[in-house]
């Protein structure tokens, strides 16, 4: 397995497809806008701990959800009729991912989303590329998530939730609304149990490449 050395001057990367399943492509470079939006159009991401050099991603298989497979259960239904929650895009992008950096996660060994990574994807969202999908209580954000717009697809980064179904409810409605605009798939990058219980679905690396290729041809507005 070789993992490439990336530069601080040279933002290409090296074919995903030579990643191993594991998918550790490359590892070094920055975490500057040009680079993050590279990555992403190149179906890459960061994904490193506090004492490791930035690490960058392509994973065999690739977790993502068709956008009419979205799996509504009888509870998140009720949840959704009742309007328990307040939903709202790009309010409040910076506080969704420190709440992600913050939420206790039991099978994580601390936290990934280190302040240097808040600050990069601030930076994108304040450009336009990243953005954030909320549940409010009663004026309080209780969950949500982020991510990124390539092309017309969503590139999920992290969701958390304060209270139960509020993270489920705005992803929902994040889903209708990428279904509404014209996007094609959302990118969930790595099997979770949680979300395959919401429709999400394993497909090769290639085939999610070959998809990411068509998707950069489309640009909707989110």
């Amino acid at each position: 397995m070789r993992i490439f050395p990336l530069t601080d001057d040279i933002y290409t990367f090296p074919n995903p497809r030579l990643a191993c399943n594991e998918g550790i492509l490359a590892y070094g470079g920055d975490l500057s806008a040009k680079r993050l939006i590279s990555a992403y159009a190149n179906g890459i991401f960061p994904w490193y701990n506090e004492d490791e050099p930035i690490l960058w991603w392509s994973p065999n298989p690739r977790l993502v959800m068709e956008l009419d497979e979205f799996k509504v259960s009888k509870s998140l239904a009720k949840a959704i009729k009742k309007e328990k929650f307040e939903v709202k895009f790009d309010e409040n992008f910076t506080q969704v991912m420190i709440e992600c950096k913050n939420i206790f996660r039991p099978t994580q060994d601390g936290t990934w989303l280190q302040d240097e990574l808040i600050q990069a994807y601030t930076h994108l969202h304040e450009i336009g590329y990243a953005h954030s999908f909320e549940s409010y209580y009663e004026g309080e954000l209780v969950g949500g998530g982020y991510g990124l717009v390539i092309g017309d697809m969503f590139c999920g980064e992290s969701m958390f939730a304060k209270k139960s179904d509020a993270s489920k409810v705005a992803l929902y409605h994040l889903v209708q609304r990428l279904k509404q605009k014209g996007f094609s798939l959302l990118d969930c990058q790595t099997p979770t149990e949680h979300l395959q219980s919401l429709g999400a679905k394993c497909i090769s690396r290639d085939e999610f490449l070959d998809k990411l290729a068509k998707s950069i041809e489309n640009f909707p507005k989110f």
